[in-house]
């Protein structure tokens, strides 16, 4: 794979992603893709996938997972009801995860993500060893079948990350960079992020945002690629800095508006594209 592919995030029958034909349309070559339903995480629909992907020319570098329940209404409704971390749905969700894995392994894909969820900021909290006691199972599921565990970035600080990181204590756990994330939830410049989480991250998101009024109480704004404060252009140059040559996974979650969906992710192609001209050469 070529350095710092364009991908994007897509979905088959479930989730936020765009649509696996305006990919093709688009020449995307790498996707991440969305779990799709219980129902078709078989070898069946892997198989159907896999043919298409094919045809498309198009190779799949992470599959996330995302659970029924979660919602991102506001900043205390993620932290209640978002990935591992709610104490009533983990091992639920822990098995789907695991299920999850098992699909991505039968697409031949070496890379799972998700929000794990608001982890406890106090490391005495309970709560927080069982969080990492969870990611070390899920992380030993995978690493029998040689994939990683991508944690989205946003519900942490970069300190909070390396913290959990380091105490799980596995070289299978990885960070999927998002630095929109990191300003939509308040919790942290993105380019300082970057540089410290950096010798983690196993993917990355190419998305963008603006600050709220009162980060970390009250949502950012997620705005088209180049449109907000990330500075994407910073943020290319510091993936280079500490060595990121993976796909640059363009992100836009707006499914009930596809036209302007891809418009926008084909603006965020050609933003994307000259950049890494311009600094890779």
């Amino acid at each position: 794979m070529e350095k710092w592919a364009i991908g994007v995030f897509t979905s088959i029958d479930a989730g936020l992603g765009v649509d696996l034909d305006v990919a093709q349309e688009l020449g995307i070559k790498t996707i991440q893709i969305h779990a799709p339903q219980k129902s078709s995480r078989n070898q069946e629909s892997a198989d159907k996938i896999l043919a298409k992907l094919k045809d498309y020319g198009i190779e799949v570098t992470c599959v996330f997972g995302g659970f029924e329940g979660e919602s991102y209404a506001d900043i205390p409704t993620t932290q209640k009801t978002v990935g591992l971390v709610p104490p009533e749905t983990r091992a639920a969700r822990t098995a789907e995860m695991k299920d999850i894995a098992d699909f991505a392994n039968m697409l031949g894909c070496k890379c799972i993500g998700l929000h794990i969820g608001f982890i406890p900021h106090d490391t005495n909290d309970p709560q927080y060893s069982q969080v990492v006691a969870v990611a070390q199972e899920l992380c030993d599921h995978c690493g029998a079948m040689g994939q990683t565990v991508n944690l989205e970035t946003g519900q942490e600080s970069a300190d909070g990350l390396l913290q959990f990181i380091g105490d799980v204590a596995r070289e299978n756990l990885k960070v999927n960079f998002d630095p929109a994330n990191m300003i939509l939830y308040g919790t942290g410049e993105p380019i300082e992020a970057v540089k410290k989480v950096g010798h983690h991250l196993g993917s990355v998101h190419c998305k963008d945002a603006k600050w709220a009024a009162n980060p970390g109480q009250e949502w950012g704004q997620e705005v088209p690629l180049g449109e907000g404060d990330v500075d994407i252009e910073a943020y290319l140059r510091t993936l280079k800095l500490v060595g990121y040559e993976g796909p640059l996974t363009i992100e836009r979650e707006i499914p009930q508006e596809p036209d302007r969906q891809k418009t926008e992710v084909g603006h965020a192609v050609t933003l994307l594209n000259g950049l890494k001209t311009k600094i890779l050469g």
